[in-house]
């Protein structure tokens, strides 16, 4: 009798657990499509040929001491930026990346996904990059709402992150005993 009510308990347990695994899967399909797809370019961003991580160009001098100031560099990006894209864009920054081994130093702005990179010692323009790899970056985990919305503190990433952690924990957890519940009841007979 206790073998049987064992196997019952166990029967139960996979249809709750193939409910949740179903219901998880279909609520947030979007989500993990989204996930997955993001995820695959970012994998293969720097083999993309510079379509979605542009390439990294050399300047004249690896030697810090023959670079402009910082903040001239940064005075000739925003000017370029102006020139060449569009002189409504804003020129705050999101970070600069200074790549002593290029000699190259690469300006990263924070509202439009454009890169610019000059030369460190010479201040001239190496690349004017589209950064397709954080506009995905920011799809992937979620910040693109944050972007748009312009919320503070990234509350809706925190919220997207921890739910699709959740349920990947989730879909980790049921799928396996989904996979392992079977066998272990054929054992038990």
């Amino acid at each position: 009798m206790s073998e049987q009510y064992s196997r019952q308990k166990q029967a139960r347990i996979l249809r709750i657990f193939r409910k949740i695994h179903r219901t998880t899967g279909a609520l947030l399909f979007v989500f993990f499509f989204f996930i997955s797809v993001t995820g695959l370019l970012l994998g293969w961003k720097k083999h993309s040929g510079g379509a979605i991580l542009p390439k990294s160009y050399t300047g004249t001098s690896t030697d810090l001491k023959d670079w402009l100031p910082l903040e001239s560099l940064h005075q000739q990006a925003v000017i370029i930026l102006h020139d060449s894209i569009s002189s409504s864009l804003s020129p705050e920054l999101e970070r600069i990346d200074v790549r002593k081994d290029k000699g190259m130093v690469k300006f990263v702005f924070v509202d439009h996904f454009w890169g610019v990179q000059l030369d460190g010692a010479t201040g001239e323009l190496l690349h004017i990059e589209r950064r397709r790899s954080d506009f995905i970056e920011n799809i992937h985990d979620g910040s693109i709402l944050d972007y748009y919305f312009e919320t503070e503190g990234e509350w809706i990433k925190l919220t997207y992150t921890t739910i699709m952690g959740l349920a990947l924990l989730t879909f980790t957890v049921t799928g396996f005993w989904l996979w392992y519940g079977p066998k272990m009841m054929r054992r038990s007979r």
